[in-house]
C-alpha cells in the first residue's frame, strides 16, 4: 500500500457539507446536556452511522479516505458543535491512526462497519509510574484479562474498549475487549468540573474472555503516536474556541439593553464590544491554524513510513511530537483566555445557568489539564537548545518510595 491508495481526492466543502447538518443538530442540544448531565449515546452512534468515525479508512477498505489535515479540520467542526464528543472519540481516532500505519485490514473493515473504540489505559492507586496492574492471561488459546482503569474515556459509549495489560513476563499488550463481553463494567463516575459527558470514569475487567487474534503487541503504534493524541486535544480546544465565538457573537447580536457609558444604542453597534468579539474570532483562528499544522505533520509522517527511508520517516515523526508540544503550549493559553473574554462583551445575564456560557472555560480548562503543559515547554526548550529527544511515551503513577494521592 502507497500514500496514493490511502486517500481519495475529497474536496474539503463537499466533505463539510455533508455532516454539518448532523453537527447543527447536535450543537442545538449541547447546553441542555450540558446542564442535565445527558449521556453522547445517541450522538456517538448518529456520527458513527454516519461515516465520521471511519473517515480515514482507505475507501478500499470501506471508509472514507480523507487525509488527515481534511479530518482534523472536520473533527475540529465537531468539536465546536460538542467538544464532549469529539474528546469521547479521541482513543477511536488514534486507534486508526495506528491501524492506518500498521496497515490493519481487519480492524480497518470493523472500524469501517462501524464499530467505535473506547480506551482503558490510565490506573490509579499504588502503582509506579510505567506499573501496570492489569493482567492478561493465557487461557487455552486465548487470554484472560483481569484490572481496573480510569480515565477510560469513550468506553461507555464504545462496541470495544482498548485495555493495557501486561504479560506474567512483562510484555506490555493492548486487549480489545468487546464493551459487552461478560466480566466488564463501565461505570460514569467522571465527576471533574469539565468535559462532563466524555464518560471518562472506571472500567473493570473481571476475568474477560479476549481472543488470541484481539491482543495487539503495545510496540505496534506509530512513532508519532502520542502527537497524534496530542492533536486530538488541541483540535477539541480549537472546536471550543470556535463555539465560544458562535455563542458570544449571537448573544450580542440579540440583546437590545446598553449601558449608559457604552458606545451605542445596541451592544452590536458598540466599538469596544465589537473589538472583544473581535479578538475572541482571532484567537479561535490562530489555534485552529496551529492544529491543522500539525495535522499536516501527521500526514507526511505516515506518508514517509510508506514511501521514504527509516531515517527521513523518524525525522517526520519526531517533527509531529514537537509540533503536538508546541502548539498545545499557545492553544492552552489561547483558548482558555477566548473562552473567558467573551464575558467582556456581555452582561451578568449571561452567567445565568441555563446559557451555558461557562462551559466553554470549564471545558478548555479540563481538556488543557491533559499532559501537563509545563512539561511540554520544558522539553521544547531542551529541544531546541539541546536538540534533546525525549521518550514519547507518557505516563503517570508513584515515584519511588511514595504512596499513592489517588490522582
Amino acid at each position: 500500500m502507497t500514500a496514493d491508495t490511502i486517500t481519495a481526492p475529497v474536496n474539503y466543502g463537499a466533505l463539510a457539507k455533508r455532516f454539518r447538518p448532523l453537527f447543527e443538530d447536535i450543537a442545538a442540544g449541547a447546553a441542555q446536556r450540558e446542564d442535565e448531565r445527558i449521556l453522547l449515546h445517541r450522538q456517538v452512534r448518529q456520527v458513527a452511522d454516519a461515516g465520521f468515525t471511519a473517515l480515514r479508512v482507505p475507501v478500499e477498505l470501506g471508509g472514507g479516505g480523507v487525509s488527515a489535515p481534511q479530518f482534523f479540520r472536520l473533527l475540529i467542526e465537531l468539536a465546536a458543535a460538542e467538544s464532549n464528543l469529539a474528546q469521547a472519540l479521541r482513543s477511536h481516532i488514534a486507534f486508526v491512526e495506528d491501524r492506518l500505519y500498521a496497515n490493519d485490514t481487519v480492524w480497518l473493515r470493523r472500524v469501517a462497519e462501524g464499530a467505535v473504540l473506547g480506551n482503558a489505559w490510565t490506573e490509579t492507586g499504588p502503582v509506579p509510574v510505567g506499573g501496570v496492574s492489569t493482567t492478561i492471561t493465557r487461557d487455552g488459546d486465548d487470554y484472560r484479562v483481569d484490572g481496573t482503569k480510569y480515565y477510560t474515556t469513550g468506553s461507555l459509549y464504545a462496541d470495544w474498549i482498548q485495555t493495557g495489560a501486561r504479560t506474567d513476563d512483562g510484555e506490555d499488550v493492548i486487549a480489545l475487549v468487546r464493551r459487552d463481553a461478560p466480566g466488564v463494567e463501565v461505570v460514569d463516575d467522571w465527576d471533574g468540573f469539565g468535559q462532563r459527558l466524555t464518560a471518562s470514569g472506571t472500567s473493570v475487567f473481571r476475568n474477560v474472555l479476549v481472543p488470541a487474534g484481539d491482543v495487539i503487541i503495545e510496540t505496534d503504534h506509530p512513532p508519532y503516536d502520542t502527537g497524534v493524541y496530542q492533536l486530538i486535544h488541541v483540535a477539541t480546544l480549537a472546536g471550543i474556541a470556535r463555539a465560544a465565538v458562535r455563542d458570544v457573537a449571537a448573544e450580542v447580536r440579540g440583546r437590545t439593553r446598553t449601558f449608559s457609558h457604552g458606545n451605542g444604542t445596541r451592544p452590536s453597534e458598540d466599538i469596544q464590544v465589537q473589538q472583544v468579539v473581535g479578538e475572541v474570532s482571532a484567537l479561535a483562528f490562530a489555534s485552529e491554524a496551529a492544529a491543522l499544522r500539525v495535522a499536516d505533520l501527521v500526514q507526511e509522517a505516515y506518508e514517509a513510513h510508506l514511501d521514504l527511508p527509516r531515517e527521513d520517516a523518524d525525522s517526520a515523526a519526531i517533527a509531529v511530537e514537537f509540533a503536538s508540544s508546541q502548539a498545545q503550549i499557545v492553544v492552552t493559553e489561547q483558548v482558555q483566555r477566548a473562552a473567558s473574554t467573551i464575558f467582556n462583551a456581555l452582561g451578568a445575564s449571561s452567567t445565568r445557568k441555563g446559557l451555558q456560557l461557562d462551559r466553554h472555560w470549564r471545558n478548555a480548562r479540563t481538556v488543557s489539564s491533559h499532559n501537563p503543559v509545563i512539561y511540554k515547554s520544558r522539553i521544547v526548550g531542551d529541544w531546541e537548545i539541546n536538540g534533546t529527544v525525549p521518550e514519547f511515551v507518557w505516563r503517570a503513577g508513584n515515584a519511588p518510595g511514595t504512596t499513592s494521592t489517588g490522582s
